[in-house]
């Protein structure tokens, strides 16, 4: 199945934290519920329409790790794995290598 996101919607595969910290900490499973904060963007839209009519390209892309916003995220599963629908404007950060 393909999904393209309208307008200035990213889709985001959430990136899970570690079970187990560097210093060997076992992080309890109730704190492993808690939602991702960091995704692989899968699918961008192609931007939205500013107030003069144009289209405002996207800044992100295919392929990018990012930090977005904790309760900003519209989950939706597809074929059972878990994906984000997220704006724009709710990504913080792009992580680089």
């Amino acid at each position: 199945m393909k999904i393209k996101p309208l307008h200035d919607y990213v889709l985001v595969e959430p990136i899970k934290q570690k079970e187990v910290t560097k210093g060997g900490i076992i992080i309890p499973e109730t704190a492993r519920e808690e939602r991702a904060v960091k995704g692989k963007i899968i699918a961008v839209g192609p931007g939205k329409i500013n107030e003069k009519g144009e289209k405002v390209p996207m800044s992100v892309k295919e392929g990018q790790i990012v930090l977005f916003k904790k309760y900003a995220p519209d989950e939706i599963k597809i074929d059972d794995k878990e994906y984000y629908f997220i704006r724009e404007d709710d990504i913080m950060a792009i992580i680089e290598d």
